[in-house]
């Protein structure tokens, strides 16, 4: 089982960051796992975080944010959609229940005949 990491959204802000005070260097970034199996990939429900300024090169933990930093936080928060609860089957998946459902056809008519 693999676990692929997408980006679901990314936001600059305007905000001076904790750490060096700098105005244009912090990103929002929100992504979320996917695990994959043979027969089908599925997202978690869990959304991650990551508060990183591009001018001092450092992650910013909640620790240190400001209350506007939360409030951005809070609002980009809202518009990072997950994707949604889905289970996507893979063709292995339908192959392996077609030759079950087969396997099992030729089971009872072989059980019926003799």
């Amino acid at each position: 089982m693999s676990t692929k990491i997408h980006t679901i959204h990314t936001a600059r802000l305007k905000n001076n960051c904790p750490t060096c005070f700098g105005a244009d260097g912090l990103e929002f970034t929100f992504t979320q796992k996917e695990k994959e199996t043979p027969f089908y990939t599925k997202p978690t429900s869990q959304l991650s975080e990551r508060l990183y300024c591009h001018t001092c090169k450092n992650t910013i933990y909640p620790v240190n944010w400001t209350e506007d930093i939360e409030r951005v936080f809070e609002y980009n928060k809202k518009i990072a959609e997950t994707h949604k609860q889905y289970l996507q089957v893979k063709p292995l998946f339908y192959i392996i229940i077609l030759v079950a459902i087969v396997l099992t056809g030729v089971g009872i008519y072989t059980l019926f005949l003799t």
